[in-house]
């Protein structure tokens, strides 16, 4: 999973002062590229941080809370599901996404049914 954020406000500022059209335009442009080489399996982008709530289980009762929310660090904005053979892989397609300086993409591995050896046994014994 290729997970996109802002880590600072230059990068939001830059977004915003940005025709839409052009950041749609290079973004299908990324989304069909990866579609083509045949490694997408899921993308989408996330709604304003101020639409958002976010739900704390810090008290025994979760609470939650309209946004924003959170640092502007600490907030993602969308992401693309790569099926790739490697980590190296991923990390090639981070890196061609267009972004600006200020973002950043974390890329990370979606855990499979192998990753839970004790809930495939159980599976196999039903």
């Amino acid at each position: 999973m290729l997970i996109m954020r802002d880590i600072d406000q230059a990068a939001v500022d830059a977004a915003e002062n940005t025709d839409f059209n052009e950041i749609i335009a290079a973004m299908g442009a990324y989304n069909e590229s990866i579609v083509n080489a045949g490694v997408f399996s899921d993308a989408a982008g996330l709604s304003d941080p101020s639409e958002g709530t976010v739900v704390d289980f810090s008290d025994d009762d979760p609470v939650a809370t309209d946004g924003p929310y959170g640092e502007l660090r600490e907030l993602f904005n969308g992401f693309w599901i790569v099926d790739v053979s490697s980590q190296e892989e991923a990390v090639q397609w981070a890196k061609r996404a267009p972004l600006d300086s200020g973002s950043q993409i974390e890329v990370r591995r979606i855990n499979g049914p192998e990753d839970f050896p004790q809930d495939n046994d159980r599976m196999q014994k039903e």
